[in-house]
């Protein structure tokens, strides 16, 4: 794997998206509760702090918890909730070691079936069946992993430039679009809440 992704809006952390598996997925782990950009920078940072250039999920494990989630706690924090997230992308790399021998990209590789794809992605930790829905989507629209029927399995993340999540940022004129987005069905949410809510 190595393409050119423009998730994080920054060349240092989007070429190690681009090239890394594992830093594509911990990226997309990281994407909840803070700015998408600030979530796809942080697989490069905590690279840096770990004094590497890439992401290995062996060496991600043998980290001590209490060591790994000060990298991530160091100024500036890496995600709003540092600490829960450094536990996080430990199961994540735990989980990729005992069923994947620590090779992120054999979760996709040679998969020829969406839907066997999106259960594989379901299945780790910290993926929820959107957040598998949009790294599916993200894999089949920017990184060449199309197997049949992988745009039906993403769901609307898959529809053609849905504009509806990372999956369709290659640029800043489409990080734009997908904020708006974003920003308008958390609107519709909010009043669909408020209207659901009994007369006082």
């Amino acid at each position: 794997m190595d393409v050119t992704l423009h998730l994080a809006q920054d060349p240092e952390a989007d070429a190690l998206l681009g090239r890394s598996p594992l830093a594509a997925l911990i990226g997309m782990l990281l994407d909840q509760q803070i700015p998408m950009e600030w979530a796809f920078k942080g697989p490069a940072t905590i690279a840096r702090r770990m004094g590497t250039d890439d992401l290995d999920a062996h060496e991600v494990v043998a980290f001590e918890p209490e060591t790994f989630a000060s990298l991530l706690s160091e100024k500036p924090a890496v995600h709003r909730y540092p600490g829960s997230m450094a536990k996080r992308i430990q199961q994540l790399c735990q989980y990729l070691v005992e069923h994947y021998d620590g090779d992120a990209e054999a979760v996709w590789r040679g998969v020829g079936d969406g839907r066997e794809l999106l259960r594989r992605l379901e299945d780790l930790p910290g993926f929820g069946k959107q957040k598998a829905q949009i790294f599916l989507a993200l894999l089949g629209k920017q990184l060449g992993v199309r197997p049949a029927g992988w745009q039906e399995a993403a769901g609307s993340y898959g529809e053609p430039e849905s504009f509806r999540s990372v999956a369709d940022i290659t640029g800043p004129d489409s990080l734009a679009r997908v904020r708006a987005h974003k920003q308008e069905a958390k609107a519709a949410a909010r009043a669909a809440k408020a209207g659901g809510k009994p007369a006082t």
